[in-house]
């Protein structure tokens, strides 16, 4: 597919129009770390099936979701951020936890052990690049985790007594990915469509 496929479909009338991405900003794990956590989120989706349990091929930090923007807004907000040359982050995962509505619980997450603050400051960066693009601001404050699942009924669901999560080591993260969500039979797959290096 060439650059101008790419960057833009035909019209209505024959003319070229913006193309549209449903588009957010992540840092991924280490593949280790993802199978290590593929056995463990089998074993939860046994014990909880009233969620919808994260495929470990989609693990990852969300840092800034942009939302369905135009390609070029996107990828300008990440030639901006690559701009501000921001470092690597010493990662380590964390404690499970919940977003809950009363007591029921809408998304699961793992918290992080280290590195909250660092991945904090970078999401800051993203969010100032975000709103110099005419991006709504985030109203809500930054949390740093990694999501493992998310309630099927809209309300949430109960919580089942999950098991721990596998002690996994610390890393060095040295890229941030502006990724694409597709929506495919088996649900959300994410394409990255820009790799920028944290150094």
């Amino acid at each position: 597919m060439g650059t101008e496929q790419l960057g833009q479909e035909a019209g209505d009338k024959g003319g070229p129009r913006p193309l549209k991405v449903r588009a957010f900003f992540g840092v991924p794990l280490p593949e280790r770390h993802r199978a290590a956590l593929a056995d463990y989120l089998a074993d939860c989706e046994r014990i909880g099936p009233d969620f919808r349990w994260t495929p470990a091929d989609n693990l990852h930090l969300t840092v800034r979701f942009l939302g369905h923007v135009e390609l070029a807004l996107a990828e300008g907000i990440a030639e901006r951020v690559a701009a501000t040359n921001p470092g690597a982050l010493d990662l380590r995962l964390g404690n499970l936890g919940s977003f809950k509505r009363g007591r029921l619980a809408r998304v699961v997450w793992l918290g992080l052990a280290a590195g909250e603050r660092e991945l904090g400051e970078l999401a800051t960066i993203v969010e100032a690049e975000c709103v110099r693009a005419g991006l709504e601001g985030e109203s809500r404050p930054f949390h740093g985790h990694l999501t493992l699942a998310r309630a099927r009924p809209r309300d949430g669901a109960a919580l089942p007594s999950l098991p721990g999560p596998p002690d996994l080591e610390p890393w060095r993260a040295s890229e941030l990915i502006l990724y694409q969500s597709r929506l495919g039979r088996s649900g959300s797959v994410y394409e990255p469509l820009r790799r920028l290096s944290l150094s």
